[in-house]
């Protein structure tokens, strides 16, 4: 029996993404991801409650997120969970967590650039490239660290 591993996200970019070129010349775009999800505690109040993921894209969907997002944007995102580790400067094994993103959905209009005016409702949509099975090798900041 084949199991699934498929994440749906929707969120606003927490940083600019950060792309660059691996040793074969292929992209690769990081940024991560908040998702808020709100709920009335016991006293009525309401709560906020964000997580931030670690999103990563590969292949020529780069292009359009190192063109088109910025902190702040609103995407829709489908990928696939990933779990890895690496061992650092100092030889202490670090555990990753990650969205490895599949497909990329730009929200609230067309990106500037394209013609239109960001006020314009609707939305872009790009896939990416699959990852190589080597891209899971390549190290991360500390930042990308979860607590769990």
């Amino acid at each position: 029996m084949a199991g699934v591993n498929k994440v749906i996200l929707l969120g606003n970019l927490g940083k600019d993404p950060e792309v660059r070129a691996i040793d074969n010349g292929r992209k690769v775009a990081r940024f991560t991801l908040a998702t808020t999800e709100s709920y009335r505690n016991q006293q009525g109040e309401r709560v906020d409650q964000t997580e931030w993921h670690n999103v990563v894209f590969w292949g020529p969907v780069t292009d359009v997120i190192e063109k088109y997002l910025k902190k702040g944007n609103q995407v829709y995102i489908e990928g696939k969970i990933s779990n890895r580790s690496y061992d650092d400067k100092d030889g202490v094994k670090k555990y990753i967590t990650e969205i490895v993103g599949q497909n990329l959905t730009l929200v609230g209009g067309k990106p500037s650039g394209e013609g239109g005016s960001n006020g314009n409702s609707g939305s872009n949509s790009y896939a990416s490239a699959p990852a190589s099975s080597g891209s899971s090798a390549m190290e991360a900041d500390a930042s990308d660290d979860l607590p769990f």
